[in-house]
């Protein structure tokens, strides 16, 4: 996901400063993906001149508000219509670290399968008990939830890869 599309996303709620898209980005998120501010009104100065938000009036305290527009909202609407690609998803590290540890032959594959489980498990516990303390609404679970069933996939794949070690000796 970009940036650029989740603030549209909130913008379509109607006008916000920078600082209330933070704040709102982070919590639909189950602050999974934290922003900085700078981030923030980097992204929107490039989606003002693209055409895809406008600055409003400025907020009591001075803020500037934006606001979608037309095209943003068109933005918003192809992004959301369109499937993401597994391609389009980066590279992830733990396959080519265990790649790399199979073809290095010096590397005790197994231990680095072990660790990664231990680390694993970790991380699945600290994510289920932060869906338990969950307050935020479906968004913030539904993010924890795409976590922990990443984790979980995580361990079944760890599973795997121990067997055809196992097989291949």
């Amino acid at each position: 996901m970009s940036i650029r599309h989740g603030l549209l996303a909130l913008l379509s709620v109607g006008p916000r400063h920078g600082y209330q898209l933070r704040v709102e980005f982070e919590a639909s998120t189950g602050a999974t993906w934290p922003l900085n501010i700078g981030q923030v009104y980097t992204t929107l100065s490039r989606m003002e001149r693209d055409g895809l938000v406008e600055q409003g009036e400025s907020d009591e305290h001075g803020r500037v508000v934006y606001a979608i527009t037309a095209a943003g909202r068109a933005e918003m609407a192809r992004w959301f219509s369109t499937p993401v690609a597994q391609s389009d998803r980066p590279r992830d590290e733990l396959v080519i670290k265990l790649a790399m540890a199979v073809a290095a032959k010096e590397v005790d594959v197994v231990e680095v399968i072990r660790r990664q489980r231990t680390a694993t498990m970790r991380t699945l516990q600290q994510l289920t008990r932060a869906k338990r303390a969950a307050m935020e609404g479906a968004a913030q679970r539904l993010v924890l939830d795409s976590m922990i069933f990443q984790a979980e996939a995580e361990q079944r794949w760890l599973d795997h890869c121990e067997a055809v070690l196992k097989e291949e000796r």
